[in-house]
C-alpha cells in the first residue's frame, strides 16, 4: 500500500549507499517521473527534461561523472533532471495552441477580453522576459524596469541570469515529486549536486542550451545506505507567521 504524503515525505532520505540485489520496477519509476510533469512550473512554461537511466555502461560513465559518489555507484538506475530554458519558443507555442484549443479555436476577432489576455501573456510577454541577445538586451530590460519600480511594484527579474534561476526552481519542484512519489512506493532517492556538469551533457548528447539541475540516484536503500539520523534547524527558528 502506498504511503500517505506526510509518511512519503517523512520516508525520504538521501540514501548514499543502495541495495545490490533489490532491483527496481522501470515501469514505476517511469510513473513516478510521469508526477514530476505535474508539478508547479513558472507560467506553465515546463522548461525541463527527464532522463531516465537503467543502461549498465551509461550508469558506469555517470558514475565517473558524478564523481564516483556512492550514490551514483550503487545506484539501480539514475534520473537527471535537465533544464531547457533554450526551448522557450517552443513552450509558448504549446501553451498557445492549448489555450486556442480550449476556446474553440476562433478567428482573432472572436476571442474575448479574458482570452486575449491569456495568449497575449505568451505571445507578447513571455517574449518580452525570455529574449536576449547577449546579455545586452536583459541589461537594457533590467534597467528599465528597474526605474519604473521605482514608481510602482514591476516583475524584475528579466536578465538572462533570472531566467535561468526561474528554470532551475521549477525543475527542483518536479525533482521533488519525483522523489516524494519514489518514497510513497518505497523506493530510495539521492538528489545529487555534485558532478561534472559538462560531462553529463556529454553523456546524455545534450544540447548546449541545455544544463544540469541534479542527478537522482534510485534504488532501495541499503541498511548503511543512510548516513545519519536526520538533523533539521529547530522549526520556530524558521517558522514566520505574520498576524
Amino acid at each position: 500500500m502506498e504511503k500517505t504524503v506526510t509518511e512519503a515525505i517523512q520516508f525520504r532520505r538521501s540514501v548514499r549507499v543502495f541495495k545490490s540485489d533489490s532491483q527496481i520496477d522501470d515501469t514505476k519509476v517511469k510513473d513516478c517521473l510521469a508526477n514530476a510533469v505535474l508539478a508547479p512550473t513558472s507560467s506553465n512554461m515546463q522548461l525541463w527534461e527527464f532522463y531516465h537511466i537503467s543502461n549498465p555502461t551509461i550508469l558506469k560513465k555517470m558514475t565517473t561523472a558524478c564523481l564516483g559518489q556512492n550514490a551514483a555507484k550503487t545506484a539501480q538506475q539514475l534520473v537527471v533532471i535537465v533544464t531547457r530554458k533554450d526551448l522557450w519558443q517552443k513552450r509558448a507555442k504549446a501553451n498557445i495552441a492549448f489555450l486556442k484549443s480550449q476556446y474553440g479555436n476562433k478567428i482573432d476577432v472572436d476571442y474575448t477580453k479574458r482570452e486575449k489576455f491569456a495568449l497575449n501573456y505568451y505571445q507578447k510577454l513571455i517574449p518580452s522576459i525570455y529574449t536576449d541577445f547577449l546579455g545586452i538586451l536583459g541589461g537594457l530590460k533590467y534597467i528599465i524596469f528597474q526605474t519604473i519600480g521605482l514608481f510602482k511594484p514591476i516583475y524584475r527579474q528579466v536578465r538572462n541570469s533570472d531566467m535561468r534561476i526561474v528554470a532551475h526552481k521549477s525543475a527542483g519542484l518536479a525533482a521533488q515529486n519525483f522523489m516524494i512519489s519514489m518514497a510513497a512506493i518505497g523506493y530510495d532517492t539521492c538528489p545529487m549536486e555534485g558532478s561534472d556538469t559538462k560531462m553529463v551533457k556529454s553523456i546524455l548528447k545534450l544540447p548546449r542550451g541545455a544544463e544540469i539541475n541534479m542527478v537522482i540516484g534510485c534504488g532501495i536503500r541499503d541498511e548503511n545506505g543512510v548516513y545519519g539520523p536526520r538533523f533539521r534547524v529547530p522549526f520556530d527558528n524558521v517558522y514566520k507567521k505574520l498576524d
